[in-house]
């Protein structure tokens, strides 16, 4: 006889868990029972479910899975950085990290297995990509870092940062299911404000975030703002130009009166001149915004070379010249290949 194929349970809506159990000749609290084991109480099996009978619990084990990640490797960083190899139900992997500060912890979680993006100086990039992340494999990398550093740090995650692999707009559905997942008093109840969505700039798709009134921050990955040289280290910048790109932020601002994040690395004779510079100025006039400037962190070939001190220097001076908030973010988990743009399942 042929196996019944098991369903993914934490695909069904709250409403869907309900209905199954009416259907099945039982009360429709149970449905609630069941969903807050899933998401608020983030059990990885039917057998924790202590408040259900054995037989319910046997019913489910023979119609659900639960597609729980597996953390297979955890790495250590000489700062207290700690990366995890996240093995999925299929047995692909991805990987997420930990990033802790005096005052709060920081999850950077990756959206798709691979990349859907051409970034050339990221290592994720270089990465086929295979597939997007399903919302409770998002959902589980927050709690696995959120464990992590109530084990290690003594306090609950504070932040999270959609910077890991892939392209977060790229799974656009899924993102945003986890995310409501993440902030829902009936999942883990953070605050979307203490979430942000890093994108390498995908117009129409920052024009929906503002449709749908989304309550996170917008980060983006931008690293020239002019288009020639955009292009020649991020390809897709011929698709998504930057012109493009503007009038989706312009977009953005009007209608969410949100400060909008540049993500922003400096490299030796690509972006490093004072033209650079000014054009970054012209593009961040529109509306209130912060400049990252991020370490660069080598993915071994050295075609790009972080640029000296004096180049940043003059970024700094220029953009606070110009009234722009900047700030010089040094990399961290670097000796465990856990840094930005350095994601690559290497370990």
């Amino acid at each position: 006889m042929e196996e019944i194929k098991k369903k993914d349970i934490r695909a069904l809506t709250r409403e869907q868990l309900r209905e199954f159990f009416v259907s099945n000749g039982d009360k429709a609290f149970r449905g609630n029972q069941v969903y807050e084991w899933l998401w608020q109480k983030a059990a990885y099996s039917f057998d924790v479910m202590t408040n259900l009978s054995k037989e319910t619990r046997e019913m489910l084990e023979a119609n659900f899975v639960i597609n729980h990640i597996k953390v297979d490797l955890m790495q250590r960083s000489s700062d207290g950085t700690i990366k995890n190899a996240v093995r999925l139900h299929d047995d692909l992997i991805v990987e997420s990290v930990l990033i802790p500060t005096k005052s709060r912890t920081t999850a950077c979680v990756s959206s798709q297995v691979g990349c859907s993006l051409d970034c050339r100086f990221c290592a994720t990039s270089r990465l086929k990509r295979m597939r997007n992340l399903n919302p409770d494999e998002i959902y589980d990398q927050v709690v696995a870092i959120d464990n992590e550093s109530r084990l290690y740090f003594e306090r609950p995650l504070s932040n999270i940062v959609f910077m890991g692999m892939g392209e977060p707009l790229m799974n656009y559905n899924n993102v945003l299911k986890a995310i409501d997942k993440i902030t829902s008093p009936d999942g883990l109840g953070m605050s979307p404000k203490r979430i942000t969505v890093s994108t390498s700039g995908v117009p129409k798709l920052i024009k929906k975030m503002a449709d749908d009134e989304v309550k996170f921050k917008l980060a983006v990955s931008l690293h020239s703002a002019i288009d020639e040289i955009r292009t020649s280290i991020m390809p897709f910048n011929a698709k998504f130009t930057l012109s493009d790109l503007r009038e989706s932020l312009v977009y953005w601002y009007e209608k969410t009166r949100s400060r909008i994040t540049y993500e922003y690395v400096v490299w030796d004779g690509i972006n490093d001149a004072q033209k650079d510079v000014d054009a970054l100025v012209e593009f961040c006039r529109f509306a209130p915004s912060k400049v990252n400037l991020i370490e660069y962190n080598p993915i071994d070939d050295g075609e790009f070379k972080q640029a000296s001190n004096a180049a940043i220097d003059r970024y700094v001076n220029t953009l606070e010249k110009n009234n722009i908030v900047v700030t010089v973010r040094r990399s961290r988990g670097k000796d465990i290949d856990a840094a930005c743009g350095q994601l690559a399942n290497k370990s």
